[in-house]
């Protein structure tokens, strides 16, 4: 993508509200994560890749770890997400976690993230966020085994990258692709101020903190109505990576993807393939 020249006020900039941030987002979230840390960096390849790096080394305390500019980001299917000083907001959340069925749990993660940030924000199955048809950010999740693990427990860490300005395509981008959006754009369209960078972290951040015992005790199903309400993709066309066409149908109670074609109705797991609208 092309973005405007960044300076080295604008990472100071950046930086200085993301600290700011931090000192909201613990005092928000320590509560129900005894331990809890939160953590600014300048520069780092991948917050995702850095927190199963500590993970895998013994350190699986709860953490929020953000970077102003992450050089290494990556998004589903290991797409690059580049986050840059003041135009974006990456971090990850790393936490040991045990439910009975992980199915799920990246929809569950959505619906909290986009309920922090605005009712016009929908969610993508099985991990983007939109608007108007266009990207706003995006959910990774890896989970690490580790030293000393009960039964059922893994390392999780949940990668969450969001556009604050509008980013451009790329030069290669396909003909009909659609441009991406921004939270600053969607704020504007409906006549708000525009989003701090600290502020939203903070909003972000423990939302998904406060889901993640619910989504550990309960699974997806009692976030079903939560995501239908914001489904991008039901009853809209789709085509699967695999060829397969049909019209989505909403997601089953294990966070399955349902597409109805002329040979029946299919559920769809993340990871199997990927869905676009056609």
């Amino acid at each position: 993508m092309t973005t405007p020249t960044l300076t080295d006020a604008d990472t100071a900039a950046a930086l200085a509200q993301l600290h700011a941030g931090a000192e909201s987002l613990w005092q928000a979230a320590a509560p129900l994560w005894p331990g809890l840390s939160v953590e600014v960096m300048p520069a780092i390849d991948s917050s995702n890749a850095e927190l199963m790096r500590r993970a895998r080394a013994g350190q699986t305390e709860p953490m929020v770890l953000a970077a102003v500019h992450q050089h290494a980001g990556r998004g589903r299917l290991g797409r690059p997400w580049i986050t840059l000083p003041g135009a974006s907001l990456a971090f990850s959340i790393g936490a040991v976690l045990a439910p009975a069925d992980w199915s799920g749990l990246s929809l569950a993660v959505g619906v909290a993230v986009a309920e922090a940030l605005s009712p016009a924000v929908q969610l993508k199955w099985p991990n983007d966020l939109w608007w108007n048809g266009r990207k706003l950010g995006g959910i990774l999740i890896e989970t690490a085994a580790f030293d000393g693990a009960a039964a059922g427990q893994r390392y999780a860490v949940i990668g969450i990258g969001l556009n604050l300005a509008t980013p451009t395509l790329p030069p290669d981008a396909p003909a009909d692709a659609l441009p991406p959006a921004g939270l600053r754009e969607l704020a504007q369209a409906l006549g708000q101020p525009a989003p701090a960078l600290g502020a939203t972290w903070a909003a972000v951040a423990a939302a998904v903190l406060r889901a993640l015992p619910a989504f550990e005790r309960e699974g997806f199903a009692p976030w079903a109505a939560r995501y239908a309400a914001r489904d991008a993709l039901r009853g809209r066309g789709v085509r699967l990576s695999d060829g397969g066409e049909g019209v989505a149908d909403g997601v089953a109670p294990d966070g399955a993807l349902r597409v109805r074609s002329a040979t029946g109705l299919r559920h769809v797991h993340q990871g199997e393939v990927s869905v676009r609208p056609c």
